[in-house]
């Protein structure tokens, strides 16, 4: 075999186990979620441990994308906010749109964007270098999770049951995420716990 074999056969075998530890890192349902710490958009540093003993939803969310607008166009995704946080659940939005990107907002502007929605958000975070994003998986916006009181991943993937950016299919769609925290407070397993997200990807940093 050729030196130059077997640089290109090593060089394979690198990327390989890059590859897989990536995969790796991306929790399944049941397993812990990983832990984080990010500054929220007034500046506040915020972890996911500080809200250990409470149930957490976790949002991904890019103001640019129409499919995020058509659930915040319509109210949905407030009043799912409003409907969770009501029973007591936490609420983090998180916002891993790199600053290169067209679609980005800098925090104050992240908090703007999100007041003038009347979103009820327990915090909106920025993750810009993607770091949480990747942790978790996340690929779409919205994409969504939520974590138990003992920090075990118990639903990931979309918002709803219909993918699409129409308003109009919201009221014929299931809220997995209305129904997932309704199930898990109740202290029952969750149905459908692992969905397809949809919308638009992340515009993650490269």
């Amino acid at each position: 075999m050729t030196m130059k074999r077997r640089s290109l056969l090593a060089m394979a075998a690198t990327m390989l186990g890059l590859s897989a530890t990536a995969v790796r890192a991306a929790p399944s349902v049941g397993q812990p979620a990983p832990a984080f710490s990010l500054t929220d958009t007034a500046g506040k540093t915020v972890q996911l441990a500080d809200f250990r003993g409470r149930h957490v939803v976790l949002e991904w969310v890019n103001p640019g994308c129409p499919y995020v607008r058509k659930h915040y166009s319509s109210a949905n995704m407030q009043g799912t906010q409003k409907d969770v946080t009501a029973q007591g659940v936490v609420w983090l939005a998180i916002n891993s749109t790199e600053n290169a990107s067209t679609d980005y907002l800098a925090p104050a502007q992240m908090g703007r964007w999100m007041q003038g929605q009347q979103a009820t958000a327990t915090h909106t975070l920025m993750d810009e270098d993607g770091t949480v994003g990747k942790a978790y998986g996340a690929r779409t916006t919205p994409h969504m999770y939520i974590v138990d009181p003992a920090g075990k991943l118990i639903y990931a993937g979309g918002i709803d049951s219909v993918p699409s950016s129409r308003v109009d299919d919201i009221k014929t769609a299931v809220n997995y995420v209305k129904q997932g925290v309704r199930e898990a407070l109740a202290g029952q397993p969750i149905r459908a716990a692992t969905t397809r997200p949809y919308g638009c990807s992340i515009k993650y940093k490269t």
